[in-house]
């Protein structure tokens, strides 16, 4: 049995991709950072703007995530606690434990 299709609805399979054709947005992702042993891991991430991290403390203290830049601040968070902060602004953030300056880590937003 044949079916009628109408070239209307043929139309969107025909336009080349980057004609005027539209793509899905990608969906964002979450990322988790785990604070454990004194340190970030990992202490580097690449995320697309709308991203999500997720910084979990698995650590015997609490710690923060703090922006170089004062683009975040977690505060304090617990033990067995995480904090979670959305990717807007394109860029590289530096961050730090403002109770052990020496934990360090970074995040790229593409």
């Amino acid at each position: 049995m044949l079916r009628r299709v109408s070239l209307a609805a043929l139309l969107p399979l025909m336009v080349p991709a980057g004609a005027g054709a539209k793509l899905p947005a990608a969906s964002a992702r979450t990322h988790t950072i785990t604070i454990e042993a004194v340190q970030y891991n990992p202490a580097h991430v690449t995320v697309h703007r709308g991203d999500r991290i997720v910084w979990v403390n698995k650590d015997l203290f609490p710690h923060t995530v703090t922006a170089t830049d004062k683009a975040f601040d977690s505060g304090s968070i617990a033990v067995s606690r995480s904090w979670t902060w959305t990717a807007r602004k394109a860029g590289t953030f530096n961050y730090s434990c403002t109770f052990h300056p020496t934990m360090k880590g970074s995040i790229e937003v593409k």
